[in-house]
């Protein structure tokens, strides 16, 4: 059988002189580099896109979303650290971009973001296990999360296929790394694909491959993701974006565990255990037949559901001290804790990008706290302060907020105060001295 080489494509979109010294980095561990302008980045293909963002860029904020939502890539942003101080481009970057780094920045950090980015799948692994690891944990101690963990335990044991379901930035791709790391298929390769709208040919190129010699504008050939993931996990992400002439194909492949590269007549032993997630309601696309109930059926013999993070009582201080630390290390700075301020003003904020949004504010913080606590400002949210309705004096707001937070972890932990503390990120004599104060005892 012809070996061909896989391609991994990065598009910077608007680089600067920084980012053209990054360049030769990028290309000696196995990546593609082109480079465009931003109109120009919606007809050229790859896998990780970057974007380097510079305030004029907000004059055309619907143009950067729409081309992000329609890509099939994941994309990146390159700010100055001032300009995270700016409110509007702080949370325009927190909220939209899978992550983001700022000027200067090491190549290493980039190469780790890329792979993160990209799934990591097929590339040797940056020098960097411990940030790897990171996007296969499962962080928490809420009910919801510790019911995930036991239910995709019990499904990685298994070869079937598993539909993951819930909002965008709840976790889907980590829950996906997370059962494939717990299956006899960990020591293969994870590769995700991200079903975001395209030409149907341009889409199967993607998925299935191509020969040398099929295309001119690429004489190479390339693998696709079904054969990058031979052996180990293909994660379908936004699987309800798929075109139906797609869906017939990959369901084809699926149901004979064959398959053929595009303008190939060779089929292909397919050995892969396919991974699929959606936040659409897929039911009513197949009632409306905009997605194939066979195909559905056949993704979605397993299913496990992601928890919003509003809704992951007593996780949120945990999460947010768990991306202090990640990002501290990684950036090279001492670690920070969060004032009461920023705890207060997290706990308020309704957070509509979840985990995701939460990760991409707290490095935002890291990069921009100057004392030894993180404050409400550097996260870009409102401080308790801001709030339009009174609610009596800090002291009295921080009262009921201990209280609260008491009574949602003791709902769900009475039965193992350490677990409890932990939850809320105290020791365990401070947890016990809450209590008292608060005569929960």
């Amino acid at each position: 059988m012809l070996e061909l080489a896989p391609v991994r494509r990065v598009l910077i979109v608007d680089p600067c002189d920084a980012c053209h010294s990054l360049l030769p980095d990028l290309s000696a561990h196995g990546w593609a580099v082109d480079t465009c302008s931003l109109g120009a980045a919606g007809d050229t293909p790859c896998d990780v896109g970057i974007l380097r963002l510079r305030p004029f860029h907000l004059e055309w904020p619907h143009e950067i979303q729409a081309l992000i939502n329609g890509s099939t890539a994941q994309w990146l942003a390159i700010v100055d650290a001032d300009g995270l101080r700016a409110q509007d481009i702080g949370n325009f970057v927190c909220e939209l971009f899978f992550e983001f780094l700022t000027l200067p920045t090491e190549p290493h950090l980039l190469l780790g973001a890329l792979e993160r980015a990209a799934g990591g799948a097929i590339a040797p692994a940056v020098n960097h296990p411990s940030a790897a690891d990171d996007d296969c944990d499962l962080v928490g101690e809420s009910r919801a999360v510790r019911d995930l963990r036991r239910l995709l335990g019990t499904f990685a044991s298994t070869e079937s296929a598993v539909l993951i379901r819930g909002e965008n930035g709840t976790g889907k791709e980590r829950a996906a790394r997370y059962l494939h790391r717990q299956s006899s298929r960990a020591g293969q390769p994870f590769v995700t694909f991200y079903c975001a709208p395209m030409s149907v040919q341009t889409l199967h190129r993607e998925l299935f491959g191509f020969d040398r010699g099929t295309f001119i504008s690429a004489p190479d050939g390339m693998l696709g993701r079904l054969e990058q993931a031979q052996g180990g996990t293909l994660f379908l992400d936004t699987v309800e974006a798929l075109p139906l002439e797609t869906q017939a194909r990959l369901l084809a492949c699926l149901q004979e565990k064959r398959f053929q590269r595009v303008g190939s007549q060779t089929a292909l032993d397919l050995d892969v255990r396919v991974l699929a997630a959606s936040s659409a309601d897929l039911e009513s696309a197949v009632a409306q037949g905009r997605f194939r109930d066979d195909l559905f059926y056949r993704l979605n013999v397993l299913q496990v559901q992601t928890t919003p993070l509003r809704e992951r009582h007593g996780d949120l201080a945990m999460l947010a001290q768990h991306f202090a630390r990640r990002y501290s290390k990684e950036i090279g700075v001492k670690a920070c804790g969060f004032s009461e301020g920023a705890l207060v003003a997290m706990a308020r904020h309704a957070w509509p990008g979840n985990v995701r949004e939460l990760s991409n504010r707290v490095r935002r913080a890291v990069i921009l706290a100057e004392g030894r606590h993180i404050a409400s400002a550097d996260l870009g949210l409102k401080s308790a302060e801001a709030g339009s309705a009174p609610m009596g004096t800090l002291e009295e707001y921080k009262h009921r907020a201990e209280r609260q937070a008491l009574s949602d972890v003791l709902n769900h932990h009475s039965d193992n105060l350490s677990v409890a503390a932990k939850v809320l990120g105290i020791s365990r004599p401070t947890f016990y001295r809450l209590l008292h104060k608060h005569q929960m005892r």
